[in-house]
């Protein structure tokens, strides 16, 4: 520890001047830079081409985007239809939804059976993983656990870096089976280890959804209702896809394109979803929502409306001058994860007695809309996004808050499982970007003849 001090100490005396030899200035953006990947009209860059996934939030109309509801579709079907069929007959819907994006069609009733049979299988993580890997030294944050999980499992895979078909389809299933056992199991002993609680590791039980399972596994009970399960099962085929332009999948998709391994692609996935850009945002809309509940009457709307004011201006919350969960990339009139959601999670906020909390979040989109776009200058239509509920709804869940994206992960597996087989399949090129070098040339000093920048220091 006395050797990271110094290392400390030494890196910090340099950060002002890496700073400043990092900077770049915003003059350099123009052109045909692409910052983000975006378009100047903040459509995104057209990189590839895909059957898994798409998502429509606007229409193209003599170059002007024109704003309708939001849409997502998995493999051509409206994920909306989707939900809707599984909620009217009260059937789990994950499985059906990970079929689809793997395979690329619906299941037939015998196809899904022995799909089901198959991920019975697949939840069983290798014998003494649990105990060799994840209560080995356990980390503080579930989704890096997650990630190193999903590394070690290329030693023990027989064939870890065959590209065939049938063995990436292997690997799909397994990985989409083993990422909500994993999940629980990283959760139960990090409870145990930072918490101090009881340790209680559950295995999956056969002929139960993923949604059953999982909350079987993280509950030390194992206990949960019908509801709680059909509740988690939407959320999941919500989060398994959503286009191959989002972060994590063109991760994966980038990865996949220079030939490397499954487990390589689909961890740098799990990196870039842990981002509070990305798959975090869920976790910063609820620390944003426990700010709001401590400084608003939430029956004043005038109240909100002015703390919503300070959000904005950097002063409250985590200072950053952002309302998360309000806006996306594509979406403008309905994020139509957030529309299910909203419709769904009533009656189990009634149950579990958070009524008074969905509305306030409700009043926080609909009186921060109105204020993000004055500060914007647009009067271009703005919704809120998936992220603005579902932290509250894994909270009526009893899921606590380290779990919330590395079970966003549990579900987008299977999109990611699908957009990296389809890139191996059809890519046939590394993805390999280019950058505008905006360095002023410069020519070699002799050492004599170099002055120091910053102040040396005795180690």
């Amino acid at each position: 520890m006395k050797e990271n001090g110094v290392i400390q100490e030494y890196t910090g005396s340099l950060s002002r001047q890496i700073r400043e030899e990092y900077h770049i200035s915003e003059e350099y953006y123009h052109g045909e830079i692409k910052r983000g990947l975006r378009n100047s009209d903040g459509t995104g860059v057209m990189v590839g081409v895909t059957k898994v996934g798409s998502v429509q939030g606007y229409l193209l109309q003599d170059g002007q985007r024109i704003p309708i509801p939001g849409r997502l579709y998995y493999r051509g079907i409206e994920l909306n239809d989707i939900v809707e069929a599984h909620r009217a007959e009260g059937t789990f819907g994950f499985e059906e939804v990970a079929y689809l994006l793997l395979m690329g069609y619906l299941p037939s009733q015998g196809e899904l059976r022995h799909f089901n049979e198959i991920m019975n299988r697949a939840r069983k993580l290798p014998e003494g993983f649990t105990e060799g890997m994840i209560m080995r030294r356990t980390s503080g944050n579930i989704m890096n656990e997650l990630g190193r999980s999903i590394l070690s499992l290329y030693s023990y895979d027989p064939d870890p870096d065959d590209l065939s078909v049938d063995n990436l389809l292997r690997q799909s299933v397994e990985l989409i089976g083993y990422f909500p056992s994993i999940v629980a199991n990283a959760y139960a002993v990090k409870r145990h280890h930072f918490g101090g609680e009881s340790l209680h590791i559950h295995y999956p039980e056969e002929g139960l959804s993923t949604a059953e399972n999982f909350l079987r596994m993280i509950r030390p009970d194992k206990s949960y209702t019908e509801e709680e399960a059909h509740l988690l099962d939407m959320m999941l085929m919500l989060h398994a896809e959503h286009g191959g332009g989002n972060n994590s999948t063109f991760v994966c998709r980038a990865l996949s394109s220079s030939g490397t391994d499954t487990y390589s692609a689909i961890a740098g996935a799990v990196g870039s979803l842990k981002g509070p850009l990305h798959g975090g945002a869920n976790a910063k809309v609820m620390e944003m929502f426990h700010y709001i509940q401590e400084n608003v009457d939430p029956h004043d709307d005038g109240s909100i409306r002015d703390y919503l004011v300070r959000l904005l201006d950097g002063e409250a919350g985590d200072r950053s001058g952002k309302l998360y969960g309000l806006g996306h990339a594509v979406y403008t009139l309905s994020d139509p994860r957030a529309v299910l959601l909203k419709k769904y999670a009533r009656h189990m906020a009634q149950i579990k007695g958070y009524e008074e909390e969905f509305d306030l979040l409700q009043k926080v989109e609909e009186l921060g809309i109105p204020l993000v776009q004055e500060r914007r200058h647009s009067d271009t239509p703005m919704c809120a996004n998936v992220d603005m509920y579902s932290g509250l709804v894994y909270t009526m869940l009893d899921i606590p808050e380290d779990v919330f994206t590395p079970l966003f992960a549990s579900a987008r597996i299977a999109g990611w499982c699908a957009n990296r087989m389809e890139e191996v399949i059809t890519g046939h090129r590394i993805m390999r970007p280019a950058y505008r070098a905006v360095t002023i040339r410069g020519h070699y000093v002799p050492m004599e003849e170099r002055t120091s920048r910053i102040k040396e220091f005795d180690l």
